[in-house]
């Protein structure tokens, strides 16, 4: 990467990394917050960050509001001395609304100084890693403040699990940094017009598979990433990987089929079909025939979607990721 201003692809919901190393390039200086440990009703989960520029631009959330406005000034305070900081918000449910913490609960955050405990190499490498979707951990040492980055393996369970966390010895916490989730969406359909934005916000960097130009049109779809060649190739060409959900549309199997048995040898954590159980029948018969085993056929959620009594394109996508979301945190679908 070059010195200097940097593009960042803000339309990421946890780009706090990427910010923090384009600030700290340009010159304005960036404090990276981390949530290392919540207690009670913290509103947000631990590994969740927030980046503070030497101006006071911020980007991301540690608390959804409540203690953000204590964390700049402390923030502040940590570029000029160029040292770590643990701070700790709300104590007990009677006293943490005056902590910030109005819905009661406690959080700890870390605050490292990019350039000073934070190496701008080390979080360049994070960036990077990132951005070739490649899994890495962040162990820092508490009390001191050094950190570093380790292969994923060291810590299969909290990669497995997507949880950051402190470690039995009260003194590591352990940031783990797993490729951003990542939507594959056959058929630009009215379903999906919904679904994308909705899965966007809920943190999934969403692509578009579409031949037919007439549904794949950057007016039905503004911004966003549409793949005009025929699904199969598509998808090989995209990559599926364990934070990947694949979600086929088109309700032609012509379009759906070669898509299904590309995502059936590949390794997403999610494939959703729409279709009625009767349409879903005759896709089963259709993958039995192409030589797919019972126990792959299962991993297909069709109809898609959980049953919410759901009508509109609208109330199917919320459906569709609501399933998602439940087979990505291990509940039953």
């Amino acid at each position: 990467m070059e010195s200097g201003t940097e593009q960042v692809d803000i339309s990421r919901f946890d780009a706090a990394p990427e910010r923090a190393l384009a600030w700290h390039r340009e010159g304005a200086g960036a404090v990276l917050a981390t949530v290392v440990d919540t207690w009670g009703s913290a509103p947000r989960r631990t590994g969740a960050q927030l980046v503070v520029a030497g101006d006071g631009r911020m980007e991301g959330s540690v608390s959804g509001g409540c203690v953000e406005g204590a964390v700049i000034v402390e923030a502040q305070e940590a570029l000029q001395t160029g040292r770590h900081k643990l701070l700790e918000f709300g104590v007990s449910d009677e006293d943490a609304f005056a902590a910030g913490l109005a819905c009661g609960g406690t959080i700890r955050v870390l605050l490292e100084p990019v350039g000073k405990t934070l190496p701008e190499e080390t979080l360049e490498a994070l960036v990077l890693a990132r951005s070739e979707r490649r899994a890495l951990a962040y162990e820092v040492n508490l009390p001191s403040g050094e950190g570093r980055l380790v292969n994923p393996a060291s810590y299969p369970e909290r990669m497995k699990t997507d949880r950051s966390g402190v470690e039995e010895d009260g003194e590591t916490f352990v940031a783990v940094h797993n490729p951003p989730l990542r939507l594959i969406v056959v058929g630009a359909v009215h379903i999906a017009q919904a679904l994308v934005p909705m899965a966007r916000l809920a943190g999934y960097d969403p692509v578009l598979i579409e031949p037919r130009a007439a549904f794949g049109s950057a007016e039905r779809f503004p911004g966003e990433t549409i793949v005009d060649d025929w699904p199969d190739e598509a998808v090989e060409q995209l990559g599926l990987d364990g934070r990947t959900a694949l979600v086929l549309l088109t309700h032609d199997p012509k379009l759906d089929d070669p898509a299904l048995e590309a995502g059936l040898r590949g390794d997403c954590f999610y494939i959703g079909a729409l279709g009625s159980s009767r349409t879903h029948g005759q896709r089963r018969q259709r993958m039995i025939g192409a030589g797919f085993s019972q126990e792959d056929i299962a991993r297909i959620h069709g109809p898609v979607g959980l049953d919410i009594g759901a009508a509109s394109p609208s109330e199917i996508a919320v459906s569709i990721l609501a399933e998602m979301t439940a087979v990505l945190r291990g509940k039953a679908a």
